[in-house]
C-alpha cells in the first residue's frame, strides 16, 4: 500500500498519532528532502528509512516504485512539510499506483492554504486553488484568468517575488481588492496580514517579507 502522509508546516506538534504509527510501521518512506524529514524523524524517535522522491526525479522513478510497492512492499510518500501532492510531488506516484491498482490511502493532515483560507476573514465556503502562479511564461494569462474569479482566490508565494505579485494583482484586479498575506503558518513568527492590494503592498514595501507565504484574494463582485 501507497500512504499518502501529510506532514506539520510548522510547528513539530500538528501530525496526527495515525501519521506517526504510519510513519514507524512502514518499510520505507519517500521524502522530497530527506535532511528535512530526518529533523521530523528524530523528534519522534521514528527509524524507518528514507529514500528520496521530489520534482526533479519522480518523472523518472514513479512507475518502479509503483511496481516495487505492488510487489508487496507499504510505503509512505512525504514532503518537506503539508500534504503531498498539493503544489508538491506526489501526483505523479500516486497516479501511478492507481494505474497497477495499488491500494493508496491519503492520510487528513496539515496543509498551508486552510488556516490561511479560514483566517483571512474573507469568504471560505467557496474558493479556487491556484498555487504558485508560473514564474515567466504565461503569467499575464493566469492573472487575466484570475481577474474574472468570483470565489476566494489561494495563491502560494515566496518572500522574494510578493511585492511584484501584489503589484501585478492591484494592476489587473483593482488596487482596492481586499485580500491577506500569511507568513510562516504554524511556526514562532507566524503573522497574517490583512488589507487591499494596495495595503499590503505599502506594509511590505516598509517590512520585506520572509518565510512560506499563502496570499488569499477576495474574488470578483458585480
Amino acid at each position: 500500500m501507497l500512504y499518502v502522509v501529510p506532514t506539520p508546516v510548522g510547528n513539530l506538534e500538528d501530525i496526527t498519532f495515525r501519521a506517526l504509527r504510519i510513519l514507524k510501521e512502514v518499510s520505507l518512506i519517500l521524502a522530497e528532502d530527506t535532511r528535512t524529514t530526518s529533523v521530523l524523524l528524530r523528534h519522534y524517535d521514528i527509524h524507518t528509512p528514507l529514500r528520496s522522491h521530489h520534482k526533479f526525479n519522480e518523472h523518472a522513478t514513479s512507475s518502479a516504485l509503483a511496481h516495487e510497492i505492488a510487489a508487496g512492499r507499504d510505503v509512505a510518500l512525504v514532503s518537506d512539510a503539508g500534504t503531498p501532492g498539493i503544489s508538491d510531488p506526489g501526483f505523479l506516484l500516486v497516479r501511478a499506483c492507481v494505474q497497477l491498482g495499488v491500494e493508496v490511502q491519503c492520510l487528513p493532515g496539515a496543509t498551508a492554504f486552510v488556516p490561511a483560507l479560514v483566517d483571512s476573514g474573507l469568504p471560505c465556503d467557496r474558493f479556487y486553488f491556484e498555487g504558485f502562479l508560473p514564474q515567466k511564461k504565461g503569467r499575464q494569462t493566469r492573472l487575466q484568468f484570475l481577474a474574472e474569479q468570483e470565489h476566494t482566490m489561494v495563491i502560494y508565494e515566496s518572500p522574494f517575488r510578493l511585492l511584484r505579485t501584489l503589484q501585478q494583482l492591484a494592476e489587473v484586479l483593482g488596487a482596492n481588492r481586499l485580500a491577506s498575506v500569511s507568513r510562516e503558518i504554524s511556526k514562532l513568527h507566524e503573522d497574517t496580514q490583512r488589507g487591499t492590494l494596495d495595503e499590503l503592498i505599502q506594509h511590505f514595501q516598509q517590512q520585506p517579507p520572509k518565510g512560506e507565504i499563502v496570499l488569499i484574494v477576495d474574488g470578483k463582485h458585480e
